[in-house]
């Protein structure tokens, strides 16, 4: 790869970064005004839909419908999906989002350890050590008196931590046992599919459809965008994949959550203390030595996730 080409790359992957960061105070905007989650859900994946399925269709790709197909779709649906997205944005409601958009890059730290219990993954010290300063920097987040602005946003610090969890499952479940014959957008669709339908029963038994001849404020705009966004800037990852490969690729988590912090200060005018910045270099610096020397294939590479790969 020439010189010319790999910063033009290293520019798409940067500006791919920037997009999905943007998607956290966005989603933050979302739940403002008292959006539930199974309604923010059941819009953004139909969102998701309608741009991933014109994908598709402008690309030949049907979607497979066979058996592990569908399992495929099933499992990423809720563990990629609906599980984590329910606790992110209950969460949100209630962390800032740049501490959610640190806490997102510990899906590595998830990963690792169920990969180790698959047996997809041998012990290494050095990524040992990198769980050690993962917990550290999690530690330095929510110990300090001073690292959150109120101490009673820990059981939703939690709470989010339960999306890292999911992630790291579904990571693992896709190095484990595939996409069923699908590709990765046409998972994501069949994926989405599977979650619209899960979660608008949810949404109109709880009372939290959102009704669009309500209108559109802010909080449904930043919806809007933040769903446009992942499912644009997703197609653009799955082509830098095969231009640079998964293991370039991946490294877009590392813009992602560096600007998820930025925007989040930018646009909702957050500020954090020394302890926050202590923290978030502790965990980078852990998801740097815990991430695999080499990555295989695009399901290893990144968790196929609705808002976004971690890492």
């Amino acid at each position: 790869m020439t010189t010319g080409r790999l910063a033009f790359l290293t520019l798409i992957l940067v500006g791919m970064g920037a997009g999905w960061g943007l998607t956290q105070p966005l989603s933050k905007i979302a739940v403002s005004t008292g959006h539930g989650p199974w309604g923010l859900i059941f819009w953004q994946v139909v969102i998701g839909v309608v741009i991933l399925g014109t994908i598709a269709a402008a690309t030949g790709r049907g979607l497979p419908l066979t058996l592990p197909a569908f399992k495929a779709y099933a499992v990423i649906a809720a563990a990629g999906t609906v599980l984590p997205n329910a606790a992110s944005y209950a969460a949100l409601a209630h962390i800032p989002a740049g501490v959610q958009s640190v806490l997102m890059s510990l899906v590595p730290m998830a990963t690792f350890p169920i990969a180790l219990a698959l047996a997809l993954e041998r012990f290494e010290a050095r990524r040992f050590l990198g769980l050690g300063l993962g917990l550290a920097g999690v530690l330095v987040l929510v110990l300090p008196e001073a690292s959150l602005p109120d101490r009673s946003m820990l059981p939703w610090v939690a709470l989010s931590a339960l999306a890292v969890l999911c992630y790291g499952f579904e990571g693992n479940y896709v190095a484990r046992w595939g996409l069923g014959g699908a590709d990765a957008i046409q998972v994501l669709l069949g994926a989405s599919l599977v979650a619209a339908v899960v979660t608008l029963p949810l949404a109109l038994a709880t009372g939290q459809f959102i009704w669009p001849t309500a209108g559109l404020g802010a909080p449904e705009w930043s919806l809007i965008v933040s769903s446009a966004i992942h499912a644009v800037i997703y197609a653009g990852y799955v082509w830098l994949v095969g231009q640079a490969g998964s293991v370039f690729a991946a490294q877009v988590g590392y813009p992602v959550t560096a600007t998820g912090v930025l925007w989040s200060m930018a646009i909702l005018g957050e500020s954090y203390s020394p302890y926050f910045w202590a923290a978030a270099a502790l965990i980078l610096l852990g998801v740097v030595l815990v991430q695999p020397r080499r990555i295989r294939g695009l399901a290893a590479a990144v968790p196929i996730a609705e808002d976004g790969p971690r890492h």
